[in-house]
């Protein structure tokens, strides 16, 4: 929803996975990650775009060797707007309403709330700044992540650059017109309820994923596979639904974390993916 460019994907889904050791012992649980994006921007006047959409994310895995194959599941609407406050800054200011458990069944504890602000300063043609803060209540406090970021393309559009850090990042070079390659960075702070143990445990998810991939374009570059290799670290601990830590700025707890986990560390691995994605040319669209 940051991004800064003259098309927008309307579509994405990503399928990754990967094998998660265990750093206490011989443990390990094979992780599938499917993701799907939707949105859909609608141009009010020259100023003013409504920004709409929707996020769906499913993760299978092991939480140790006492607990059976589960799903972690997050829905989220994103309703916001990106309004051109003058001819160098502009602002996206989104909603994120969201559930996120194991979908055993629905109750107040699988309901979140984020938001994120982001103010864009166009430095030229070339180049725009980006600086924000994203925040959401989770199951183990509040979460504030500060954000910074880049946009650039070169002019002969061969490379180019998105980054809104700590978030996300997309760097890629064109080798041809339907042929790119690149690396790619996610990471997430975010927590799911397990209903399924009557909301006595919750999950906190703390993942950065950062990837290689080569880009095919497709149906004049309106339609891009993605093949990917990467380094997953993402941890997923447990613990009791009364066990918090306030207010948390990146993966720092503010007040302390003196909870007992009630599963061991993940260790980081190896993990292979593919993207598949709509893009729709906005200059297209202007013409």
């Amino acid at each position: 929803l940051t991004n800064a460019q003259d098309y927008v994907d309307i579509v994405k889904f990503s399928n990754n996975n990967t094998t998660l050791g265990n750093l206490d012992n011989n443990y390990e649980t094979n992780v599938n990650n499917l993701n799907f994006e939707l949105y859909y921007p609608k141009k009010i006047n020259d100023k003013l775009v409504m920004l709409t959409g929707f996020t769906a994310e499913n993760t299978r895995l092991n939480l140790g060797s006492f607990s059976d194959r589960g799903n972690l599941t997050m829905t989220r609407l994103n309703l916001g707007i990106k309004y051109q406050h003058n001819e160098k800054w502009s602002g996206t200011y989104v909603l994120l309403p969201k559930l996120a458990s194991d979908f055993g069944t629905i109750g107040s504890q699988d309901f979140q709330f984020g938001a994120i602000a982001v103010l864009d300063y166009q430095a030229n043609e070339s180049y725009k700044w980006k600086f924000g803060l994203y925040s959401s209540t989770e199951n183990f406090g509040t979460t504030l992540t500060p954000l910074i970021g880049l946009w650039h393309r070169s002019k002969n559009e061969k490379f180019y650059i998105n980054a809104t850090l700590p978030i996300r990042m997309d760097m890629n070079y064109a080798l041809t017109k339907g042929l790119s390659v690149g690396t790619d960075l996610l990471t997430s702070i975010k927590s799911y309820n397990l209903s399924d143990t009557n909301s006595t445990f919750y999950v906190q998810e703390e993942s950065i994923r950062f990837s290689a991939y080569a880009a095919f374009g497709f149906l004049d570059n309106s339609l891009i596979v993605r093949g990917k290799i990467g380094y997953d670290t993402t941890d997923y601990g447990m613990y009791n639904s009364n066990d918090t830590v306030g207010v948390q700025v990146l993966t720092v707890p503010l007040g302390g974390d003196d909870r007992n986990r009630l599963n061991s560390e993940f260790d980081a691995g190896i993990f292979v993916g593919a993207d598949l994605i709509y893009r729709f040319d906005l200059s297209k669209r202007d013409k």
